[in-house]
């Protein structure tokens, strides 16, 4: 789950000048796309694991956030356009060696203690997932929303809107409607004690979820640092790599890497199609990760959590495609008021942004 930018968008002056508009949208499209690719992909594939005989909760949740490797890629092209153009723009005779990294051992240290979290996080969701239909899970996490504002109105006291309000009490019915019905889609072979554990795991996912965003918020009020495309993605990979150690130990301990080609061998698809699945679930959620990174740099926090909002049916609708998941009347009505808040959240911070674009104009004049 990512955790990334809340805030940051007004940092991007700093980088906005040196891209065309032609790169900006190219790279607009390409986050969007990471971020269709794993938002949608990245719960499927972990379902599929589960369905088809996989039963580790940690290897699971490790798997969401294992693809931190994969942020070096980007890491090191950047780093390569920094060190060229800064060898165009000095003076021969007068080199400087390019700075290998931006983020500081205060933001180092406040990124592993969220990436701790994170692999909680982690460890909630995918616990909940082997009992839970994707669509319903999918629900579920919505209301992470909900969470969100009222830890940010304790932590970075964020100011409740009617909008967000009726964001709150929308996602919450939703959530009770589902809990009302659980016989209505649970799978054959979970008993209804799993399911109501699951239930309950996926929503303290959703709640812990709602904990780290404010985190990351006050993280980026207090790091006394302009907040790049580059450092973004150097913090993803310290909290992405902390929050995997905390799934390694969970794994060592549980001893899923013994288990792991025992799994393999009585996997239903087959032992090579069990680690093809192993492997493209840690690659769709970095796609997940990157992108949302992405879009919020490129664009703002708003636009990534509309894309979200938009998933959600995706990923339900795919559910019930391949998975042949039961969509009943009370799942299509926590759909509706799922939707329905997140366009009323999206809509009240749309409304504020506006407002404050409105009070600024008129003192830039001046200026």
């Amino acid at each position: 789950m990512d955790v990334e930018g809340q805030n940051s968008n007004h940092q991007n002056q700093d980088t906005a000048p040196q891209m065309s508009k032609g790169l900006r949208r190219a790279l607009i499209v390409l986050n969007c796309v990471l971020m269709a690719l794993g938002n949608t992909g990245g719960p499927l594939l972990l379902r599929l694991y589960f369905r088809s005989g996989g039963k580790r909760q940690w290897l699971s949740s490790w798997l969401e956030t294992g693809g931190w490797p994969f942020i070096f890629v980007p890491l090191l092209i950047t780093y390569l356009h920094r060190r060229r153009r800064r060898r165009c723009q000095l003076r021969p005779g007068n080199q400087h060696p390019t700075k290998l990294f931006f983020i500081t051992p205060r933001l180092f240290l406040a990124c592993a203690f969220i990436g701790l979290f994170i692999g909680l996080d982690d460890f909630l969701y995918a616990y909940g997932l082997s009992f839970l239909p994707v669509s319903t899970s999918s629900l579920l996490i919505s209301t992470q929303l909900a969470f969100t504002a009222f830890f940010a109105f304790l932590i970075v006291k964020l100011k409740f809107s009617p909008y967000s309000i009726n964001s709150v009490a929308l996602l919450t019915v939703g959530a009770v409607i589902l809990g009302l019905h659980v016989s209505s889609d649970r799978p054959d072979n979970v008993t209804r004690g799993q399911y109501y554990l699951g239930f309950i795991l996926t929503l303290g996912a959703a709640a812990l979820y709602g904990l780290i965003l404010p985190l990351v918020e006050l993280m980026y009020s207090k790091a006394k640092q302009a907040i790049t495309y580059t450092l973004v993605m150097e913090m993803q990979l310290v909290m992405g790599f902390f929050a995997t150690a905390f799934c390694t130990v969970g794994m060592l301990v549980n001893k899923d890497f013994q288990a792991i080609p025992r799994e393999a061998r009585h996997f239903e698809l087959g032992e090579f199609r069990y680690y093809v699945v192993l492997v493209w679930n840690a690659v769709f959620w970095q796609f997940f990760y990157l992108g949302t990174v992405g879009v919020i740099f490129c664009v703002n926090t708003l636009l990534a959590g509309i894309l979200i909002a938009v998933f959600i049916p995706v990923t339900e609708v795919l559910g019930v495609v391949f998975f042949k998941e039961n969509f009943s009347s009370e799942k299509g009505v926590a759909l509706g008021l799922s939707l329905w808040g997140l366009a009323s959240y999206s809509y009240g911070e749309y409304r504020q942004e506006k407002d404050k674009k409105d009070k600024a104009t008129p003192s830039d004049q001046g200026a």
